[in-house]
Order: structure tokens, then C-alpha cells, then sequence
């Protein structure tokens, strides 16, 4: 959870783009499909688009930043597959240069504060994933105060308050929730949390570029951290209706329903969910194929439903063994232990030994242990 609400904090997204003495429309419209193609997950299809927007505009720093977004996704959907870091970096730094070319001719030069402001803050995200504190919190100031030096120079732009929103909001809320983060504190300014929600509101309703954008920050912070499920699912309302195949926007939807133990109508977009992972929709990897199957597994539990149940569990934990490596998941360790409970459920007594004795051998999670040995005595009974 550290590592998530850190790489927040330094989240960043200026992408405004005055206009200039090319094809202004053209443009415009390029970037706003191509935008729209990345939320989609129409990956590949926005890698094209981005790739005339450098070939037709190469002194522009819009394509190159936004052909890293395509990258920065893939990256999104798959956290625990470094593969891609080093592209990613590389395709920063390509707009950082461009960046640093342009405002060496002129030092006022809004776009280029944006963008570079914008791969300042990415970069600072990945880095702060994968733990580089240090470096991570440097690249976060660098690009906040790029930020505030472009809305000097043009105090009309909606987009830039995505940044100042995003950071207002997470500057107050992670120190009093993380303390851990306080010493990477001294970097910035105070923070101002109800600031930030309206300024990341109003983005989320006029923003130009970055209004989808601003609707998956509300949608995750009013989940993660301010506990209000209804506001969250507003926002996901919002974003599934025009991005029906995002798989993170989804996900967010349905584990509103899972705080409030309403599994029965998370099952709805679960089950979305886990029929588009078995179509092989893009985006729709194993990962999201597994918490899929678990809430599932949850919901025919609840429905004393234990075949079907089981079915979705194992599926749940086959791809748990797939996917954790160093160490077990929330998921692999409740999995293995309900497992154990639908089984006895089913007269499938030595199946269910042979779960709660390996629900013995990893982590334990709540009470798995206590429950594990329970039931080892006695087959348990609903």
C-alpha cells in the first residue's frame, strides 16, 4: 500500500496544448483519439495514433508523451512485470530532451512546461512502485513545480489543475494515513485535501484533455480513502460508459460492492470481468482474471452454493500459483482455506484435509490458522 499511495502523491497529468502555427484541429483531434484509444485499451491502435502525431508534429511534445501513456498502461495492467521499465524511461527522456529544446529558445513556453512536467511526474511514479524513494520524490518535486510555473504564465487552464488537485488532496491525506511518507514531506508544500477533491471535480467536468483522467483519481481516492462507495461508483458510472472494456475502471466499480459485502451485485461486474479475461479481451490478463474468479467463488459461497463455488476458487487458485511468486496473496491464502470449507461442504473430506494443512504452511491472514486447525478436528459444517 505504500508503494501505491506514494507513486499518487507524485501523479502528475498536464497535457495541455496551446495553439500553434500547424494544423491546430488536426491536432487536436489526433491527440483527443488517440487519448480516448489508450483508456480504451485499444493499446496498439494508439501507439498509430500517437505515431503520426510525432511524424506530422515532431517539434510538438504531445505524441512522444503520449506514445509513453500507451507504454505506461501496459505497464498499469501488469505492475509485477518490469519488462517494460526501461522503454518506459527511455520514451520519458525522449520528452524530457524535446522539452528542454524548447524552452532553451523560450523559457515561457507552456506546453513544454507541461510535458516535461508530465514525464517528470510518470517517471517519478515508477520509480516510487519500484521503490526508488529517493529518486522517486525528486522527479515528484521537479514536475509539481513546473506545474505551477505553467499556470503562472496561463491561469486559465483547466487541465493543469489536475496536477494541483491530485497533489493537494494526497499531500494531506498519506502523511496522516502513512507515516512512513512524512519524510519525503520536506520536499513539498502543504497539502489540502478538501482543495484538492473540488479542484480534481471541476477537472473531471471541464477538462480538455485530462477529464477521464481526473474521473479515475475520484473514483479511486473516494474508494481507498474516503471510504465513500456511492461517490466512487458515481465516478465509475461515468467512465464505464464510455470506456465499457477498461478493465482497472471496472475493477474499481465492482470492489465497491465488495466493501459493503454486497457480493452478489459485485458478482455482476466480476463476472463481466472474468468472461472478457476468457474472451482474451486486451487488458484482461490473468490478474484480473483471478480476483475475478475469487469474488465469484464469494458470492456462490454466500449462496451456499459450494460445487460452484469450488469451480471459480480453483480457478482462483490456479492462476494465484501462477501469478505470486516471492509471496502468497490475500487471495491464494483465503482461497486455499475456503477451498477447504466448500469441499467439506461437497463430503470431499480428504480434498478438504489436504487444503487445511497447506492453509497451515503459508502466511497466515486474520484467523486462516485458528480456522485451518478448526477444521482439521472436525469437517466444517454451514
Amino acid at each position: 500500500m505504500k508503494t501505491k499511495v506514494l507513486f499518487l502523491l507524485l501523479m502528475i497529468l498536464p497535457c495541455s496544448i496551446n495553439a500553434q502555427s500547424y494544423n491546430w484541429a488536426r491536432h487536436d483531434s489526433l491527440v483527443k483519439a488517440g487519448i480516448y484509444q489508450i483508456y480504451g485499451i485499444e493499446l496498439d491502435d494508439a501507439e498509430k495514433t500517437f505515431d503520426v502525431v510525432v511524424k506530422e508534429y515532431a517539434k510538438h511534445p504531445s505524441g512522444k508523451f503520449f506514445k509513453a501513456m500507451t507504454t505506461w498502461w501496459r505497464i498499469l495492467l501488469d505492475l509485477e512485470d518490469e519488462s517494460m521499465d526501461d522503454k518506459f524511461y527511455n520514451q520519458l527522456e525522449d520528452v524530457i530532451d524535446l522539452c528542454d529544446d524548447i524552452l532553451d529558445d523560450n523559457k515561457r513556453n507552456v506546453d513544454a512546461m507541461f510535458f516535461k512536467g508530465g514525464a517528470l511526474g510518470f517517471r517519478g511514479q515508477l520509480l516510487a512502485i519500484r521503490e526508488s524513494w529517493f529518486k522517486a520524490a525528486l522527479d515528484g518535486k521537479d514536475g509539481l513545480n513546473l506545474v505551477f510555473k505553467s499556470y503562472e504564465v496561463n491561469p486559465k487552464n483547466v487541465d493543469v489543475q489536475l496536477g494541483f488537485g491530485i497533489y493537494h488532496y494526497y499531500a494531506e491525506v498519506i502523511p496522516q494515513k502513512f507515516p512512513a511518507v512524512k519524510p519525503f514531506m520536506v520536499f513539498f508544500p502543504k497539502g489540502d485535501k478538501n482543495r484538492g477533491i473540488k479542484e480534481l471535480e471541476h477537472v473531471a467536468w471541464n477538462g480538455r484533455y485530462t477529464r477521464i483522467e481526473a474521473r479515475h483519481f475520484l473514483q479511486k481516492l473516494l474508494f481507498q480513502f474516503e471510504e465513500n462507495m456511492e461517490e466512487s461508483r458515481k465516478w465509475g458510472k461515468y467512465l464505464l460508459t464510455d470506456f465499457p472494456n477498461n478493465p482497472n475502471f471496472q475493477k474499481y466499480y465492482g470492489v465497491t460492492f465488495v466493501k459493503e459485502n454486497n457480493y452478489a451485485e459485485a458478482a455482476k461486474t466480476f463476472r463481466d470481468i472474468y468472461n472478457k479475461c476468457e474472451r482474451g479481451l486486451p487488458g484482461y490478463n490473468k490478474r484480473y482474471k483471478r480476483e475475478a474468479a475469487y469474488y465469484l467463488g464469494m458470492d456462490f459461497m454466500l449462496k451456499n452454493k459450494a460445487d460452484s463455488s469450488a469451480y471459480y476458487f480453483e480457478k482462483s487458485e490456479k492462476l494465484s500459483r501462477e501469478i505470486d511468486k516471492e509471496e502468497k496473496s490475500g487471495f491464494f491464502i483465503n482461497t486455499i482455506l475456503y477451498l477447504g470449507y466448500m469441499n467439506d461442504l461437497m463430503g470431499k473430506r480428504e480434498k478438504a484435509i489436504k487444503y487445511y494443512n497447506e492453509s497451515l504452511r503459508i502466511k497466515e491472514r486474520n484467523n486462516s490458522h485458528e480456522q485451518a486447525r478448526r477444521y482439521l478436528k472436525e469437517p466444517y459444517k454451514k
